[in-house]
């Protein structure tokens, strides 16, 4: 049985990192940290707009990540076409996130499964509440509604061939109040494949909730940055005499 995961979800805009809060970049970082500490994985996404900047900021982002880290390696943001797919397996990435491609057109889900494998293909899923109590499915950034009912749309990812799905609230994204793990739980008991959550992580124990309440495969988070080698492992550690089966 594969051990839960704790994963670093670091974004860039034209190539710098930045924290979102709400999907809105609201803080640039001047360094771009090129370290695996004891983290599971990690996952670099791209949120450069489209007509801002050069991809091949974030291409180098990639190589370079590829080049001084030793765990499984994800990236996403503004992918689609198969040839994108190919381009970031060159440049070193493990995975590759979809999102708007995906719900644009569906079958390049069951497309780059085909060709690369289901274990290679992620899609991203951002949600938000809405007044209802639904959750629906955003695209473009957050800043589309698509009418789709979350679930629904998880379900449909599954069976079209993706591997995993990332599961991000809009509404919790940079908040640090915990993930929200009703959204959390009711896409991750409707399908069969692992579930990563994101979007409000602020202490230890969110990632304990992550798992228990929210039934996640894996818990995200993006603020990495802050933490240091040792409170990485003091993380692990708490998750461990919580019950938590990780690898510490």
């Amino acid at each position: 049985m594969l051990k839960n995961r704790l994963i670093t979800v670091l974004t860039f805009n034209d190539g710098v990192l930045f924290r979102t809060r709400n999907f809105i970049p609201d803080y640039r970082y001047t360094l771009n940290f090129v370290d695996a500490w004891s983290i599971d994985e990690i996952v670099v996404l791209d949120i450069t707009r489209f007509g801002q900047g050069s991809k091949d900021h974030f291409f180098t982002v990639v190589s370079d990540f590829a080049r001084n880290c030793f765990v499984p390696l994800a990236a996403g943001g503004g992918v689609r076409t198969i040839n994108d797919f190919k381009r970031l397996l060159r440049f070193g990435a493990d995975k590759i996130i979809i999102n708007s491609e995906a719900l644009r057109r569906p079958e390049f889900i069951r497309e780059a499964a085909m060709q690369f494998g289901s274990q290679c293909v992620v899609v991203s899923i951002d949600a938000r509440r809405m007044p209802s109590g639904d959750y629906e499915v955003f695209s473009e950034f957050g800043n589309k509604a698509t009418g789709l009912d979350v679930v629904t749309w998880a379900r449909k990812a599954q069976a079209s061939g993706a591997g995993e799905i990332m599961l991000t609230s809009i509404d919790r994204d940079g908040t640090l109040e915990g993930y929200d793990n009703y959204l959390n739980r009711i896409v991750s008991e409707a399908i069969d494949i692992p579930v990563l959550v994101s979007g409000g992580v602020g202490k230890w124990q969110d990632f304990v909730d992550g798992f228990k309440l929210g039934k996640a495969q894996a818990v995200c988070t993006t603020n990495i940055y802050h933490f240091t080698e040792t409170s990485i492992r003091s993380a692990k550690q708490f998750l461990a005499h919580s019950g938590i089966d990780v690898r510490v």
